[in-house]
């Protein structure tokens, strides 16, 4: 996903880089690519030695994985007429574009040779080893792409005789590339105007000498990778750059001043480092061409300036996951092209309405885990084209506005953690959003009733719902029936009375059901075993994977882009459920986490639930289960958390596989289970199976020995008749008896 994001972000920006005559009308590999197969007619024939250079570079990939080429790559042939050769006029090689033909292997140094190669692109491949240095300090090449392959190694310094190279343009971004960026680059690279080199794992300081060196330097990303230290005070006296991505590094330090003297930077994205201080208002004043500022998750503190109200260009602001505080400052409603704002867990505190989110651009607003107080703004109903809305975990109260129908394109809404009130009211006014289709309404509307009226309709596009933790009273209402798109529910930790549904598998796509914490009653349906989503891969394969307009949180540290990315899951426990589990729940083949405890269960636990090879955790603790636990369990191999505590099993737990990590705490509670994973040996006790093989033989044994007793006094009286025969009767004949006893 990241390496997805990388690849599109990069080819926006530099299809946008200056078009002025010395930086190549400087779009990218592709666009050049096209431009000469329009004005590039070649009228002669390529040299052996380009022909040879390119054969040499086949050869060196594996047989499986030379995409097809050798059907036109033919030696003795014109390689002009090559398949993904581009040629000059005179019969000169210029391109080689071979992006994503599934390239293997590694990359020859033969290519070097190509000296009139302008532009090379062996990006989306699988191409592994060394990037050939000769390459980045080519004396032909402008534009080098090799992305996305699995290159890796450190870049080798080399010193060239040629004081300035043609390159311009350089995307080494999502290989496995180490160590330092050799500093030779920076100074024989004197016309660079990109370079990409993010998703690596390159270490060391940014230099700060790129703007020196190369003065119409416009785009650099570096982010994901390892450079540490300050940021570099030579990167204000980029007087061209446009473009700054150094994210998901582990750079220290404040932003440094200098920095803002690149009042030509239009991105400016720092997210996930390790920096400290304040945004200066005037400093930030000066970057009145920016669209995108970012700088989320870079330990800033202090209040937004009034200043970022002149930032009227701003597109996208990213102040998320820091340590800022205080109200917005009104001006805010300045940045009129706003479309994008996240200030996400912060300290922030007042009323938003003290801004005018009058902006019909602005399609997605998280101010999520602050302090925010009051009502929603009435301004940002306004928002036509608003698209995700989180006001999830402040302080606001009060009703919906009926002016929020006006969101109709508003398709992710999340509230939880307010005081909201009157749920009916506000699903009634909800249900004008056509295209919602992710509603998180939980731990508002306390000690309300879900609305239950049967004529309730609306949400038609609605794939997740949760109104948990409220705690509402009343009933699962039939109206959630008639949601046929939901995949996700969650209805858990409220006052729910009444019986499971038996609509319930009538939610065709449903995988994810939380009823957990209520006060259900009455037996589990077999109904809950049809839920289509989770009985074959080939359900789930249905399962919507579009990105969710603002990912949704499981813990602080694990978040989900995709609904079909969430485990398959089945919470019912903490109620009132009796009976037994129905084994039809093993043929839940798409099962992740299945949670049945502290209910009152009856019977064994059933032998199918060994199907459920997907099944992750298994929490059957709390109940009234008997038998034995069934062995075959241990064939669950990602079983990660397993308990059948506080039961009334018996017999040997499973040992092997995933069953030999957990804890004697998963078997509390259980006296009559033993084995080595709890410190209670089986042989020292009669097992259930010999057990029941005592009480076949008791009848045969009481038969036994009555019938054995008989025999015993009939043998008692011979012996003590012969003992008196005995002075009589020569001793042979008395040692003769003894011996028999």
């Amino acid at each position: 996903m990241v390496s997805g994001e990388i690849h599109e972000n990069t080819m926006q920006e530099l299809r946008s880089l200056p078009r002025n005559s010395k930086s190549l009308s400087m779009t990218f590999l592709g666009f050049a690519a096209v431009l000469l197969l329009f004005f590039a007619s070649p009228t002669s024939s390529c040299t052996e030695q380009e022909s040879s250079s390119l054969i040499n570079f086949l050869d060196g990939l594996t047989p499986d994985g030379n995409g097809g080429l050798n059907d036109s790559w033919v030696n003795g042939t014109d390689c002009c007429k090559w398949e993904c050769i581009i040629c000059s006029s005179d019969g000169t090689v210029t391109d080689v574009l071979l992006a994503a033909r599934g390239l293997k292997g590694g990359i020859s140094p033969s290519l070097v040779n190509l000296t009139g190669l302008l532009h090379l692109n062996l990006s989306h491949n699988s191409l592994e080893g060394s990037l050939p240095i000769g390459l980045v300090f080519s004396r032909s090449i402008i534009g080098l792409d090799v992305s996305f392959n699995c290159l890796k190694g450190h870049l080798q310094e080399m010193q060239s005789s040629n004081p300035s190279l043609p390159l311009q343009v350089l995307n080494i971004s999502s290989n496995s590339f180490t160590g330092q960026f050799p500093l030779t680059t920076w100074e024989v690279t004197k016309n660079l105007v990109a370079l990409n080199a993010s998703n690596n794992s390159f270490t060391g300081q940014i230099p700060s000498s790129i703007c020196i060196n190369a003065p119409s330097f416009a785009m650099l990303d570096l982010s994901y990778n390892q450079f540490s230290g300050n940021i570099s005070l030579g990167l204000g006296s980029c007087s061209m750059l446009r473009v700054l991505k150094v994210g998901h590094n582990n750079l220290t330090g404040a932003l440094p001043d200098g920095l803002f003297n690149a009042t030509s930077l239009e991105q400016l994205s720092l997210p996930n480092n390790f920096l400290q201080g304040v945004l200066d208002g005037s400093h930030i004043a000066k970057l009145s061409s920016l669209t995108v500022l970012n700088l989320g998750s870079t330990g800033l503190s202090g209040k937004i300036p009034d200043s970022v109200g002149q930032l009227t260009r701003l597109e996208q602001l990213y102040l998320d996951n820091n340590h800022m505080y205080g109200e917005l400052p009104s001006a805010l409603g300045n940045c009129s092209n706003l479309r994008y704002i996240t200030l996400r867990n912060n300290s922030f505190t007042g009323d938003l309405s003290r801004v005018n989110f009058t902006m019909l651009d602005l399609k997605k607003a998280d101010f999520s885990v602050n302090n925010f107080t009051g009502t929603i703004p009435e301004s940002i109903y306004s928002c036509t084209n608003l698209v995700a809305l989180r006001l999830a975990f402040n302080q606001f109260h009060g009703q919906f506005s009926p002016t929020i129908g006006n969101l109709r394109s508003l398709s992710f809404f999340s509230i939880t953690g307010n005081s909201f009130i009157n749920i009916t009211n506000a699903l009634q006014m909800l249900k004008g959003c056509k295209n919602l289709t992710s509603l998180m309404m939980g731990t508002n509307f306390k000690g309300e009733t879900i609305p239950q009226d049967e004529t309730f309709y609306g949400f038609e596009s609605l794939q997740v719902l949760t109104i948990d933790d409220c705690p509402l009273t009343g009933q699962i209402p039939l109206w959630i029936s008639k949601l046929a798109k939901l995949l996700m529910l969650d209805l858990s930790l409220n006052q729910l009375t009444g019986q499971i549904p038996s609509w319930i598998d009538g939610l065709g796509y449903l995988f994810v059901l939380d009823i957990s914490s209520n006060k259900l009653t009455g037996d589990i349906p077999a109904a809950l075993a049809k839920m289509p989503m989770l009985l074959s891969e080939r359900n789930a394969a249905k399962l919507d994977t579009r990105f969710l307009e603002l990912p949704v949180f499981w813990t602080p540290s694990r978040q989900y882009r995709t609904v079909g990315a969430f485990p398959g899951k089945l919470c019912l426990d903490n109620n009132n459920f009796t009976g037994v589990i129905p084994p039809e729940i093993g043929e839940l083949k798409m099962l992740d986490i299945l949670n049945l405890s502290s209910n009152s269960l009856t019977g064994e636990i059933p032998q199918e639930i060994c199907n459920l090879t997907n099944l992750q955790i298994l929490d059957l603790s709390n109940n009234q289960l008997t038998g034995e636990i069934p062995s075959a369990l241990s064939d669950l191999h990602f079983l990660s958390r397993f308990d059948v505590s506080n039961n009334k099993l018996e017999g040997e737990v499973p040992s092997g596989g995933q069953f030999d990590s957990f804890s004697n705490s998963s078997y509390s509670g259980n006296p009559k289970l033993c084995g080595p994973m709890i410190n209670n040996d089986c042989n020292s006790r009669p097992s259930p199976a010999s057990g029941k093989r005592w009480n076949n033989l008791r009848p045969a044994l009481v038969i036994g020995i009555t019938a054995g007793g008989l025999i015993a006094l009939v043998l008692l009286a011979c012996f003590l008749i012969a003992r008196t025969l005995c002075a009589s009767f020569p001793v042979l004949l008395c040692y003769a008896n003894r011996a028999r006893y």
